[in-house]
């Protein structure tokens, strides 16, 4: 759940129906301002006037494609994140989009919640300012107070423990590797020890009151797991 500081606009490209519907209600439900486009053309038109904080386009669109949208959003110089939609899970279409410029790639079929988390990692990473609180069940991630809240507290943690738990937490979830946290949170050049993760966790779980391992979960051998209620 996403909460806004001001109005974010998304400009959504695809020529079927069912898909820019549901994108477009649970977009809305979320607090975003949305605009649609069914073609190409349609949607480079519409950015002109709506000028939008992100652009989701379909790479197969009638028309003008979704790669000649990108490269002319791109050329207008607007601050402009680019996601695209495709089907297709080739390695070099993802190249071919990267080289226009779009700033991230997701592959049909895709679930809502990863869309919107990549809308959020490209909003924090483009439009910090725009942002209040990013949600996540009990926890509260703000960029701009460099805070996490959990239970509507504010934690007290060092610098290292706030980077370790905001990667956990946004990717909750999803099994974590030592080998993955190091290279995340501590940076590839890190020279110390896999068994630093275990005491930052241990840490952790102390500060959340985690003391039966429900919230951040051990998969032995694969790594740890957030789970939100």
């Amino acid at each position: 759940m996403l909460k806004p500081s001001k109005e974010i606009k998304i400009l959504l490209a695809d020529d079927e129906p069912n898909i820019l519907q549901f994108l477009e209600l649970g977009l809305a439900s979320e607090g975003f301002l949305v605009q649609t486009a069914s073609d190409g053309m349609s949607a480079y038109n519409s950015a002109q006037d709506f000028r939008p904080h992100v652009a989701i386009l379909d790479v197969m669109m009638p028309g003008m494609d979704g790669y000649q949208v990108c490269r002319m959003l791109k050329e207008t110089g607007d601050n402009i994140a680019v996601i695209m939609l495709t089907a297709k899970d080739e390695v070099d279409d993802k190249v071919k989009g990267l080289l226009l410029g779009a700033d991230d790639y997701v592959v049909k079929p895709f679930s809502f919640e990863e869309l919107l988390a990549r809308i959020q990692a490209r909003l924090r990473n483009q439009f910090p300012d725009l942002l209040g609180r990013v949600v996540y069940g009990p926890f509260g991630i703000d960029d701009r107070r460099n805070e996490i809240v959990y239970q509507e507290k504010v934690l007290e943690l060092s610098p290292t423990e706030h980077g370790l738990l905001k990667f956990m937490v946004i990717n909750h979830g999803t099994v974590l590797s030592k080998a993955l946290i190091l290279d995340k949170v501590w940076g590839y050049n890190f020279g110390g020890e896999e068994n630093i993760v275990e005491v930052y966790i241990r840490s952790l779980r102390e500060k959340l009151n985690d003391k039966e391992h429900r919230l951040i979960r051990t998969l032995r051998g694969a790594g740890y797991r957030v789970d939100l209620p």
